[in-house]
């Protein structure tokens, strides 16, 4: 009997494919994944784990057939045709043949029973069995390749043997000039994806993970097909900024094991595409991801790596503070200001970011880290001017560093022991709505009322009040709605 599950998602099987990759696993070790992992018979899963749709797999398998025909003649696949071979012995399908088989296993560069399981046997003309025992090599020899007991095409001799040779190299040439993406739409999808790192600042960011994620899907799907190679780097750079910016907004709805998955994918995407500029933001997002996962080593470790790529633009500005804001946290109050110089050198050198928003470090955004560093380094009167200075600045800044800022500022104040202007600082942070209210900020709000209750005003009115809002804050946050939405378990 034949069972069968839904497979994985396109998503998953991707993201599946990609880290297996990147751990240096091989296309057999992928399918064999994915055969356990979704149930999926044999030739489904070595078309998965190299990542082909039905129809790129029947172009495959008919261009290769063209070019080099098996003893039952040439095959013309169809994405249909090779749907059914893929279900067989299931309902709707149509049993491959042997010449069809071996020409399968030649396109995914496998063994014939390696596109075999025991449903497949058992369903086998005796014929074609017989056959295949014959064909089957000892373990740990190589298999010798498996023919019909039919004769072999001639090969062409003389002029014949010269046109036929021609004929093969311009069908291939045919093949390699096809590309599936223009330059023009890889401009488009560069300005999209800056539009998204932009929005991302001021904007619902749950739309905009949506959209990010639409975008997403859209370059994989273009991966999947044929372009020239120059193309080919052109969509894993912007792939990679696309995962590292799914990355950025996992972590803040609160989802570091998903941010984590995210930025792997994007670093692989990075080294596909060669492009430092696109490993040093990967590294950022990296590094973002580990601080707020309580992992400071890491978080430190993936600065200085990205420090290392940071060619151009303001990333080794951004890079140089989060390595200030771990070393804060660690107590490490040298280390951290060394770090905050650097950022501040970096600042006088930096050129134009590439994508921008998300992957930018203004002076505003430079000028949040130095605040809180300052603050946890045991300055909070420096901490309060730098704020204060940077907080005059008319210019429309992100909520969400906004918003940080206005808390480190609120923290200073109390530790100057002036709760009436640490109020009034939180007072902004505290009107923002639910759908602006991100897990950097709801863990701040917590820290900040913790802090409070453990001061000397911890038994004032003021204490009782923040604690209260701090609570309600939280309660309608961004991290909260996804952990209560159908199919995640609650708090």
């Amino acid at each position: 009997m034949v069972h069968h599950s839904k497979s994985g998602s396109k998503a998953a099987r991707d993201s599946l494919r990609y880290e297996m990759l990147a751990a240096g696993c091989s296309t057999a070790d992928i399918a064999v994944e994915m055969r356990a992992r979704w149930r999926m018979r044999p030739r489904e899963a070595w078309r998965h784990a190299h990542g082909w749709t039905l129809q790129e797999t029947a172009d495959r398998i008919s261009d290769h057939s063209s070019s080099r025909p098996g003893p039952g003649g040439a095959v013309a696949a169809d994405a249909s045709l090779v749907g059914k071979w893929e279900k067989w012995p299931g309902p709707s399908s149509r049993r491959p043949s042997l010449t069809v088989l071996l020409m399968t296993a030649e396109v995914f560069g496998c063994q014939v029973e390696d596109l075999l399981d025991l449903e497949d046997r058992r369903s086998l003309p005796e014929s074609d069995l017989r056959i295949l025992q014959h064909t089957v090599a000892p373990v740990g020899e190589p298999a010798p390749p498996m023919v019909a007991p039919t004769t072999q095409p001639a090969v062409p001799e003389g002029p014949e043997l010269v046109r036929v040779a021609a004929e093969e190299s311009a069908t291939w040439a045919r093949w390699a000039e096809t590309s599936n993406v223009g330059d023009l739409a890889l401009e488009q999808l560069t300005a999209d994806t800056r539009a998204l790192a932009h929005d991302y600042l001021f904007q619902d960011p749950v739309a905009v993970f949506t959209r990010t994620r639409a975008l997403r899907d859209q370059v994989f799907a273009l991966l999947e097909g044929r372009q020239y190679p120059r193309q080919t780097a052109d969509l894993y750079m912007a792939a990679g900024y696309l995962c590292g910016l799914l990355a950025w907004m996992s972590s803040d709805f609160g989802r570091l094991q998903e941010a984590e998955t995210q930025g792997r994918t994007a670093w692989l995407c990075a080294e596909l595409a060669d492009q430092d500029g696109l490993r040093a933001w990967v590294l950022s997002t990296r590094s973002k991801v580990a601080f707020w996962d309580g992992r400071m080593k890491d978080a430190i470790t993936h600065a200085r790596r990205g420090t290392a790529h940071a060619d151009d633009g303001t990333v080794g500005v951004l890079l140089a503070c989060q390595e200030a804001d771990a070393w804060s946290q660690l107590g490490a109050a040298d280390e951290a200001r060394t770090a905050l110089a650097r950022a501040s050198d970096a600042r006088d050198r930096q050129g134009v970011d590439h994508i921008a928003g998300v992957f930018s470090c203004p002076e505003f955004r430079r000028a949040n880290y130095a605040t809180a560093v300052l603050l946890r380094t045991g300055d909070p009167a420096h901490a309060v001017r730098e704020a204060q200075q940077a907080l005059s600045d008319e210019m429309l800044h992100s909520y969400g560093t906004r918003s940080q800022m206005l808390i480190a500022q609120a923290s200073a104040y109390l530790a100057l022991g002036e709760p009436e202007g640490a109020a009034q600082a939180l007072r902004p942070v505290l009107e923002l709505p639910p759908e602006q209210r991100l897990e950097p900020v709801t863990r701040r709000i917590r820290e900040l009322a913790d802090a409070m209750a453990r001061s000397r005003m911890a038994n004032s009115a003021s204490a009782a009040v923040l604690q209260s809002e701090a609570e309600a804050f939280c309660m309608e946050s961004v991290p909260r709605r996804i952990a209560l939405s159908p199919g995640t378990a609650g708090p």
